[in-house]
């Protein structure tokens, strides 16, 4: 059979539509000699068993591998041109106290946002030295705190936080260590929602003020001025920007050494991971090596000291670890007319969960790879999988070759769901959030509970108390 003329260029019709393609699916991802589904030594019948439907499952194993290959590969890399790196894990990707755990096990400092994401860090037992501290609009309680529990870095976003992070370091009697965020004008190659250092949004300090920004907070006697940051944005896959985003923040880095101390220079993160076959993604050791020599190659030109680096990566160390498994419902064939005049059908596949534990297609068109968690020899046909919500654009995966006899009840998984799917959870349609599971060595536990309908209820100020709801 050929390929669905409605199917995307990228997507090729399989030879085998139950096929693993190892750089998209955990590590430890593969399949019993009958055809099941395996993920840190559990096949998805026996975790759906336990767990039930929608479910995350997170390869632990391949959670700290990763991490420790970006942390082997930037040290490696920077101790070559006589520096060091530091690897900071950006929370926002998917957090949780074991995930700070397994971070801090791995030796990697935390980047985190919010009060919420310090709170976990800190019920973690995560030393608030190690970590660093951005947001766009922090609150005065949530910089207050930061000074107070010691937090390694705050990242000034704007002008006016670096007179209220002073006061509040003067109040409290330190000295805080400040980065600046600075806006490097950079347009990564990605989705507009996932670009930020254009110009027109709302993160950092023009480049252009960046001088007037350091000077600023070099007068001020409560903050210690620790040197530039840059992010650009994430699921990017050319070194182009990062490249440009770097030598650009360079020239002012030089400026700034020649009028005082600038230790540190954080080059962010947002490399891309496999999401499709028709990605192609970093190595980390690529990444650190060409950063390393432009980093190296600039000081060389301008006669400066090598700054130490940081870095800060998320998606790429949780990103291709999870998947999600869901129950397969309705099943639906829509024949379509072809630009051609041709007819084709596109079979819809429901699954019991969808935008409220995936919001990343419904905001960027983000593409994944399903699977049957069984195997099949049916001739595949064009899916697109669907969620359970009252939304058009309530889509899990927008196109993939599903095997032809794909039925009601059978169990599907989407892979590289580790980062940001359960932090942009929600409970839209009023669907409880699912649970997080982490499996090693044939073993699974809960990294975070999932939510029940006595959980929704017992928030809602209008409902008697449930018997037994969890507070």
């Amino acid at each position: 059979m050929s390929e669905n003329p409605l199917a995307p260029p990228r997507l090729r019709f399989p030879t085998d539509a139950s096929a693993l393609v190892d750089r998209i699916w955990p590590s430890s991802a593969t399949r019993t000699d009958d055809g099941a589904l395996v993920v840190g030594g559990m096949t998805a019948d026996d975790l759906v068993q336990q767990y039930g439907t929608p479910l995350y499952v997170v390869d632990e194993r391949d959670v700290q591998a990763r991490a420790v290959r970006v942390r082997t590969a930037f040290t490696d890399a920077f101790e070559r041109i006589g520096t060091r790196a530091h690897v900071y894990y950006a929370a926002k990707a998917f957090f949780t106290t074991h995930v700070a755990g397994w971070m801090a096990a791995a030796d990697l400092r935390l980047d985190v946002c919010t009060a919420g994401e310090l709170a976990v860090a800190l019920a973690a037992g995560v030393d608030p030295a190690r970590t660093g501290f951005h947001g766009n609009d922090k609150s005065d309680a949530e910089i207050a705190q930061c000074v107070r529990v010691g937090v390694g870095t705050i990242v000034l976003d704007s002008h006016e936080e670096i007179g209220r992070v002073a006061r509040a370091a003067a109040e409290a009697g330190t000295v805080q260590r400040v980065r600046i965020r600075i806006n490097s004008g950079v347009h990564a190659s990605t989705h507009e929602y996932l670009a930020t250092a254009r110009e027109d949004q709302k993160f950092g300090i023009p480049l252009s003020e960046a001088v007037q920004a350091a000077e600023a907070v070099r007068a001020e006697p409560s903050l210690a001025f620790v040197g530039l940051h840059s992010h650009i944005g994430s699921q990017i896959f050319e070194e182009s920007g990062f490249r440009e985003a770097a030598r650009r923040l360079m020239d002012v880095h030089a400026t700034l050494v020649a009028t005082g101390p600038v230790p540190e220079l954080n080059l962010g993160g947002g490399w891309g991971i496999d999401y499709t076959e028709a990605d192609a993604a970093f190595a980390p050791e690529d990444v650190a090596e060409a950063l390393a020599t432009i980093v190296a190659e600039a000081c060389a030109e301008r006669d400066i000291p090598v700054p130490e680096i940081a870095v800060e990566p998320g998606r790429y160390i949780v990103g291709p670890a999870g998947i999600t498994l869901y129950r397969v419902g309705t099943i639906k064939p829509v024949a379509l007319e072809t630009d051609e005049g041709a007819t084709a059908t596109r079979t819809y596949v429901s699954v019991d969960g969808g935008m409220s534990d995936n919001a990343r297609p419904a905001l960027y068109g983000a593409e994944y790879t399903a699977r049957l968690a069984r195997t099949s020899d049916a001739t595949a046909v064009l899916t697109r999988v669907v969620g359970k919500h009252c939304e058009s654009g309530d889509v899990v995966v927008h196109d993939e070759y599903l095997p032809g006899d794909v039925q009601r009840g059978d169990l599907l998984a989407v892979a590289a769901t580790g980062a940001y799917c359960w932090s942009l959870s929600s409970n839209y349609n009023h669907v409880g959030r699912p649970p997080v599971v982490a499996v090693a060595d044939g073993t699974a536990r809960i990294l975070v509970r999932g939510e029940t309908i006595d959980d929704l209820l017992a928030r809602d100020t209008g409902v008697a108390p449930v018997s037994g709801a969890a507070r």
